[in-house]
């Protein structure tokens, strides 16, 4: 076994992508739509950027391994409707937007975005702009699936000023495609990737996932050989989480077909191998650029950051997230809308803000999901700088989490002194291992009473 594969035996446990500090399963139902009306009031600083995200839960088929939240219909006029009860949530929280705040960034996700008509993509992006006031130099993205795509899409999204796509990939060995429910041979999304690129999209992002039934090293080989060649500007590769227990369908998937966690381990050794000799740049998290990708820009000048859509580039914005599941955040909030597609549409439709759950962060939660985040974005983390900036005694404020970075150093994934520690290339890989160190809602709790997470590797 090599060195790398005996790293991530070591450390494959459960543990949170940290997409939010404190995570999901910690907010609670006492936090609910008056809260979030109140917060919203009251956090409106003009000068302060909004990021909007728009969820869209439908899909043309099921498949298999999805962990999203959607909905498997032909029946279009769901669609429809589901776009009427938007425009409403969308009023409510225009209504309480100060004007002058700009939209620096915008995103729709899913479900599958493209699921609607080009027309009905046009018609949803009219409704924003007629609410919000969308900066000329907006980041604007849209996951999409190749296998239901028109050439109209992608025009109407072009027409909009979408400028990002984020292509569904997932593995183009056909005999796991057919094992998923999701066949789209190579051509199909060679074709799509060709569209994008001659209508001008900026950034294309393609999304691959380990740990599916049948996957092999040679297999997914051959799927790396293929989406490389395409060269996108980015790639996620994501952990197949099966859980049965949470996504009542994966149980489509037959267990004995997933691959052993020796080759799960081989796997995110390939992946790491090849993508870096292909040169791109392991942002961490699953996530790799081109090296010229801002992206990478940002983590060299330390303004990344990190939210519950993934990297980014816009740190000082407030989320505003619409649609049945989405979770919008501002400084010192979370809130989560209904997950259920009927009860949020019910409560749309009945004039209420449709949060189902939220939480408002304590103080000691604004530091740690700085600290957090620093690790996460910064790839190092100064004590002294930290604690003068929060004005605390960092070595005694941590004293559990400093005592587990000595066990991290010799292992090689971070270089600890006496003033900070520095993640290394290899620690890239295990960015949530590390900062799970510093969680301390992990603390409080046995590990058998902790929310389920997907596995670090």
């Amino acid at each position: 076994m090599g060195a790398l594969t005996q790293l991530l035996e070591k450390y494959s446990r459960p543990g949170p992508r940290y997409t939010s500090y404190p995570t999901a399963p910690y907010f609670h139902t006492g936090f609910g739509a008056a809260q979030w009306r109140a917060e919203l009031a009251a956090a409106q600083d003009p000068a302060r950027g909004l990021s909007l995200y728009v969820h869209i839960p439908f899909c043309d088929t099921l498949c298999y391994y999805c962990g999203c939240n959607m909905v498997a219909t032909g029946d279009y006029h769901k669609a429809e409707r589901y776009l009427e009860v938007l425009e409403r949530e969308m009023d409510a929280v225009a209504a309480l937007t100060h004007p002058a705040r700009q939209v620096e960034q915008l995103h729709y996700g899913g479900g599958t975005p493209t699921y609607l008509k080009p027309e009905d993509l046009r018609r949803l992006t009219a409704m924003i702009r007629s609410r919000f006031s969308l900066a000329a130099d907006a980041e604007m993205g849209c996951e999409v699936d190749p296998r239901e795509l028109t050439r109209a899409h992608l025009e109407a999204l072009r027409a909009d000023g979408f400028n990002r796509l984020s292509i569904g990939v997932q593995d183009l060995d056909p005999t796991v495609q057919r094992a998923v429910n999701r066949v789209q041979p190579p051509e199909l999304i060679a074709e799509v990737y060709g569209w994008a690129r001659e209508l001008g999209f900026a950034s294309i992002n393609m999304d691959l996932i380990v740990g599916l039934p049948h996957q092999t090293v040679e297999r997914f080989a051959r799927t790396l050989d293929q989406v490389l060649a395409w060269g996108p500007d980015r790639l996620a590769v994501f952990a197949y989480a099966h859980v049965p227990w949470m996504k009542k369908h994966q149980k489509l998937i037959r267990e004995a077909d997933l691959p052993s966690f020796t080759t799960r381990l081989e796997l995110q050794q390939l992946i790491h191998e090849r993508l870096a000799a292909a040169g791109y740049v392991n942002i961490g998290m699953d996530h790799f650029a081109q090296p010229q990708d801002e992206l990478v820009a940002a983590q060299r000048s330390k303004t990344l950051w990190r939210n519950f859509q993934g990297y980014t580039t816009h740190k000082d914005c407030d989320i505003y997230a619409f649609g049945a599941s989405s979770i919008s955040q501002t400084r010192d909030v979370y809130a989560q809308n209904e997950k259920n597609l009927k009860k949020y549409m019910e409560r749309v439709a009945a004039g209420e803000l449709p949060i189902e759950r939220g939480l408002r962060l304590t103080p000691e939660d604004h530091l740690r999901r700085d600290l957090i985040l620093r690790i996460m974005c910064d790839l190092e983390l100064d004590f002294d700088a930290f604690a003068r900036a929060w004005r605390m005694d960092f070595h005694t404020h941590f004293a559990d989490a400093l005592a587990e970075l000595p066990e991290l150093a010799a292992d090689g994934l971070i270089e600890l002194s006496a003033s900070g520690f520095r993640v290394t290339d290899l620690g890239r890989i295990f960015l949530r291992n590390i900062a799970m160190c510093f969680d301390a809602y992990l603390r409080q709790e046995s590990a058998e009473a902790r929310p389920r997470y997907s596995r670090t590797a």
